[in-house]
């Protein structure tokens, strides 16, 4: 996997815990990935979009994944603009990817098949109480979806994820990796 070398920039402080958890899929043969809240990108002057590190550019990641695992990513933000920023940096792996505009807890309720890596980042965390209720009702809808291999990637650690962790504690699930900004769980 030397193409993740690429995204090892110290902007992207999310890079090590992505590189491991696509370590792990690499030994699981995963080829299904679902990430709620797409990589956003930023427009620059002249509507000029480049690549916002601070994002962790898992789109970008987890699509050229999926091209070199002959995989599929599918990934969900309820803004357009976002999908159609991540849609101009993915081109390269245009064939391994679906975008969807939607709410991520009707995409989960209606997506079909089994995840491998269920990466959750949407919804900001401004506000705390709300996205960490979010982020739980994501994982619920999700349980019956995975398999006893799948991850569970965890963004924005103490904001998002305050209620989600207990959940999957409670519910058999280990942690495999926890970083400043991350949680890898798995079973």
């Amino acid at each position: 996997m030397k193409f993740l070398s690429k995204y090892d920039n110290p902007k992207n402080i999310r890079f090590k815990s992505f590189e491991k958890t696509l370590k792990i899929c690499i030994e699981r043969n995963h080829k299904t990935i679902v990430e709620t809240g797409t990589a956003r990108g930023k427009t620059k002057f002249f509507f000029i979009k480049k690549y916002n590190w601070k994002d962790g550019m898992s789109t970008t990641m987890f699509g050229e994944y999926a091209k070199f695992v002959n995989g599929i990513l599918h990934t969900c933000d309820i803004s357009k603009e976002n999908i159609n920023n991540a849609r101009s940096f993915t081109k390269k792996y245009s064939d391994f990817i679906r975008f969807y505009v939607k709410d991520s807890l009707v995409f989960l309720e209606e997506f079909k098949g089994k995840i491998d890596l269920l990466y959750l980042d949407s919804l900001d965390g401004h506000d705390p109480l709300a996205a960490s209720e979010h982020q739980l009702k994501e994982v619920k809808i999700s349980l019956n979806k995975l398999h006893n291999g799948s991850l569970i990637l965890l963004d924005d650690k103490g904001s998002k994820t305050n209620s989600s962790i207990n959940f999957l504690l409670k519910n058999n699930y280990k942690i495999l990796l926890e970083t400043e900004y991350q949680i890898l769980f798995s079973k």
